[in-house]
């Protein structure tokens, strides 16, 4: 059986965390399967799903090496052809993915105490970014 939902949060911009834990681990407690799994995935290309123990030094540190690996003031072509700011968006989301995928058993995800399910916003400006949560399981 496949079960989906749908969830949006608003961001602040490039950068900004939001720890959606809650809201899938709920998801799956509804879904009234027992056992599979769940897959999270944000709707476009400048945002992230992942995880991390999200508390404000990982956040910080995630934060710098992605502004290392692709600064927003650098050169992108993006920049060119479509006359915005947003390249390192682009790049940051592609290295990271738009979608996460964790088991569950017992109606319960199967994460570790110091592991949250998190969406990152990678664009240069706010926005009210829809994510999906997708469970499939028996």
């Amino acid at each position: 059986m496949i079960t989906t939902t749908h969830h949006h949060l608003q961001t602040t911009g490039q950068g900004d965390v939001h720890d959606i834990t809650d809201v899938v681990a709920r998801a799956v407690s509804e879904s009234g399967l027992s056992s599979g799994i769940a897959t999270t995935s944000v709707v476009g290309s400048t945002a992230v799903v992942t995880t991390i123990e999200c508390e404000p030094g990982a956040v910080a540190d995630l934060n710098r090496v992605l502004e290392q690996l692709a600064p927003r003031d650098g050169h992108y072509a993006h920049h060119a052809r479509w006359g915005d700011d947003n390249g390192s968006s682009h790049v940051r989301a592609a290295l990271l993915g738009p979608s996460l995928t964790l088991p569950f058993e017992r109606q319960r995800l199967v994460i570790g105490t110091w592991q949250q399910i998190i969406l990152l916003e990678c664009d240069t400006r706010p926005r009210r970014r829809p994510f999906v949560v997708q469970i499939m399981g028996e």
